[in-house]
Parts: C-alpha cells; sequence; structure tokens
C-alpha cells in the first residue's frame, strides 16, 4: 500500500510537470521588444555612420550650387606707363564668372538626388537593424524555453528514476529501467549545455546590436505571441515594390542621372565673364588737361567663354545616359530578387503557421499518451522503454511548437525589412 501511494504522488508530481512545461504562461504585449528596437536605432555605431553619411552627403548641394569664386588681379608697374593723363601705377582687376542659365539649379538636383539615395540607404540600414535585432530577439527566446523545457524533462526523467527505483526496490522492476533513464538524463545534461552556451552567444550578440553592456539583461515574454500577414500575397508584394528603401534609393540615383545630363547639356553652353577694372594714375606735371592724375575705371568688361570642342561634352552627356540605363536595369533586377526573397519568406511564414498547430496538437496527444504509459507502467511494469520513447516526443514537439512561433514571427519580420519598416 505504501508503494502504491509513493507512485501515486510520483505520478501527481509527473502531471504537474508536464502541464507546467507544455505551453508556458499567458500571451504578452511586444512593449519590451519595442523598447529594444528604440535603444539600437538611438546607440547602434553603423547606424549612426550611416546618417553621417548621408548628412555629409546633403553638404554637397551648397558646394556645386554656389557661383564661381570671383578673381582678383593686382598689377604694379615696375615702368609706369605714361598716358596723356598722366603714368598708370597700379591697376586692380575684379572679375566674376556665370555659367549657363540653370545649371547651378540642375547641379544642386543632381547632389540633392544623390542625398536622397543616401538617405534611403540609411533607412534600409535602419530595418535591416530592426530585422536583426528582432530575430536575435526571438531567438533568445526560444533558447529560454529550450533551456525551461529540457530543465522540465529533466525533472520528470529524475521522477521517472526514482519511480523505477522503487519498483526496483519492491522487486517489480529491473536495474536496467534506472540505467535508460541515466542515458536519457545524460544526453539532456549535454543539450542544455548546449542551449546555456548559446543563450550567452545571443545575449552579447542582441546587446552589441544595441550598442551597450554585454552582459546587461534580455526579458521575453513567457509566451511568444503570433505576428499575422495584414495583406494578401500580391497585395503585400506590390507594397514592397512601392516602398522598399533599396528601391527607392535607385529611383533617386536614376532621378540624380536624368539631372545629370541636363547638366551635361548646359555645361556645353556658353559661360559668361562681367568684370570691373580699375587703374591708378599719377598726375603729369606737364599736362594741361582736366582730368589730369584722375585714375581710370573701366566697367563692365564682359566676356563669353565658348565651348568649341564638343567631343567632351557629348561623352558627358552619354555617360549620364549609360548610368540612367544601368540603374533602370538595376532597379528590375532588385524587384526579380525581391520578389524571390518575399515567395521564400511567405513560404516560411505558412510552414511556422503550420507547424504551430501541428506540434501544439502532438504535443497534447503525446501527453495523453504518457500519462496512460506512467499509470501502465506504475501498476504492471511494462512499456517502460515506451514511456521513455513517447517522453523524448513529447519533449520534441514541445521544441518545435516553440521553434515554429519564432521562425514565424522571424518570417513576418523579414518582410516588414523588406516593406522598410
Amino acid at each position: 500500500m505504501k508503494t502504491n501511494s509513493i507512485m501515486k504522488n510520483k505520478i501527481k508530481i509527473l502531471s504537474i510537470f508536464l502541464m507546467i512545461s507544455l505551453f508556458g504562461a499567458a500571451q504578452e504585449t511586444k512593449g519590451n521588444l519595442d523598447e529594444y528596437l528604440k535603444i539600437a536605432a538611438e546607440n547602434n555605431p553603423g547606424l549612426k555612420a550611416t546618417f553621417n553619411e548621408y548628412m555629409a552627403a546633403m553638404e554637397k548641394v551648397p558646394q556645386v550650387g554656389a557661383l564661381p569664386d570671383p578673381q582678383f588681379a593686382f598689377a604694379y608697374f615696375a615702368q609706369p606707363v605714361e598716358t596723356r593723363v598722366g603714368p598708370q601705377n597700379w591697376r586692380f582687376n575684379l572679375a566674376q564668372s556665370f555659367p549657363w542659365f540653370g545649371l547651378l539649379t540642375a547641379k544642386e538636383d543632381v547632389a540633392t538626388e544623390m542625398a536622397k539615395a543616401k538617405f534611403e540607404q540609411f533607412e534600409n540600414r535602419k530595418s535591416n537593424l530592426f530585422f536583426e535585432v528582432k530575430t536575435t530577439y526571438y531567438n533568445y527566446y526560444f533558447i529560454e524555453k529550450a533551456i525551461e523545457i529540457t530543465q522540465g524533462n529533466m525533472e520528470i526523467l529524475n521522477v521517472f528514476k526514482r519511480l523505477s527505483l522503487v519498483k526496483i526496490e519492491a522487486g517489480k522492476a529491473s536495474i536496467v529501467d534506472a540505467l535508460r533513464v541515466e542515458l536519457e538524463l545524460n544526453d539532456l545534461e549535454n543539450q542544455l549545455a548546449l542551449f546555456v552556451d548559446t543563450k550567452e552567444a545571443l545575449q552579447v550578440n542582441f546587446n552589441n546590436l544595441l550598442n551597450r553592456e554585454v552582459a546587461e539583461s534580455i526579458h521575453v515574454p513567457d509566451t511568444l505571441w503570433q505576428d499575422e500577414l495584414t495583406f494578401d500575397k500580391q497585395t503585400m508584394l506590390d507594397s514592397i515594390y512601392s516602398s522598399n528603401h533599396e528601391l527607392k534609393s535607385i529611383d533617386h540615383k536614376l532621378n540624380a542621372f536624368l539631372n545629370q545630363e541636363v547638366v551635361a547639356k548646359k555645361e556645353g553652353l556658353p559661360k559668361f565673364n562681367i568684370g570691373l577694372g580699375y587703374t591708378i594714375v599719377s598726375e603729369n606735371a606737364g599736362s594741361t588737361f582736366s582730368d589730369n592724375g584722375k585714375d581710370a575705371i573701366l566697367f563692365p568688361s564682359v566676356g563669353v567663354k565658348i565651348p568649341l570642342f564638343r567631343k567632351k561634352y557629348k561623352a558627358l552627356i552619354k555617360e549620364a545616359q549609360y548610368f540612367q540605363e544601368a540603374e533602370t536595369s538595376r532597379k528590375q533586377d532588385k524587384k526579380n530578387a525581391l520578389s524571390t526573397v518575399y515567395e521564400n519568406a511567405h513560404k516560411n511564414f505558412s510552414d511556422g503557421d503550420r507547424r504551430i498547430e501541428l506540434n501544439k496538437k502532438q504535443s497534447e496527444i503525446a501527453k495523453k499518451v504518457l500519462d496512460v504509459l506512467i499509470v501502465s507502467y506504475s501498476t504492471d511494469s511494462k512499456d517502460f522503454e515506451e514511456v521513455l520513447r513517447i517522453e523524448r516526443q513529447l519533449l520534441k514537439y514541445e521544441l518545435e511548437y516553440q521553434k515554429a512561433l519564432t521562425d514565424k514571427n522571424a518570417a513576418i519580420a523579414f518582410i516588414d525589412y523588406l516593406l522598410g519598416k
């Protein structure tokens, strides 16, 4: 009677462990992850570097839009030049050149579009950073759950071991049963050690993405939420084509080269120079002219620079056109690549969704089978090998359930990256 009472207590403990380890507690919000994304956006050094590249590109706009620096010339006559109003001793010249109408504006447009392309690269880098943070967070969650589930299953096996020892003492089981449990425990201990090492590596990776101390703790929910796709497949793909930052960057580069063609054409048009001359004249003692010793002012002097050699300018135009064709082809190539990776991500999402339902159902069935086998083993010492087999399957289904949750959310995270979120 005493032995049966002990067995019943142990069976009760087993059931409690199974219930705890199956699917965890209630679902939590995404608050922690959102906070981590904010920290990453503010602190990540790679993202800061990309942003500074964009700011540097913006500083190019006022540079190319400015007029050429004026030219100032000074001349001193070692031998004064005699004129009717007196000898010329000094001469000053100030000249300013002006490009063809609209050239500076076109250059500003080129620089502005290139800067916008840099900004889209920055946004793409931020989206990619968010994807890395999310996937590392999900993987960290899975490892924590894997450790928890493995430890729970080790507790179950320890109960099995004690139960088998009680039956061995009562002469109702063989020492082989206890040894089999020992083998299972050794395997789980090794697996647990790998999970712990993986957790530490993920913690370092995650905190480096946030640019904070690698020992900082990471808070994950008891049960991971399930993200969902809000639109059908084609609508999502169309949204990717319209909002992907890499495609936007290509569009801005294409616009820049269209403006570059305008620049090349205007570079081949005349340029103008306007100047002011001022000559200092000394008095001529023998002159009777009324303007004797009066300084001479030449204003304005106008010049035209005519680009006669056209080969250079034709080459500049062709260069811009080739760049336009290159960006047009690059955009189509990127759209094809996005279509391919989106299809694969959608497949991963659907697969994760199916595996969640499958492993949840399989875990529930395996738990029921295990409960029956435990009762059977406690009464007639049969099916112990089957008990261990089902226990292994239950562990597998529990881990696969959690892995499916992370895979599904990781697929959504990648789709969000493609959408430029």
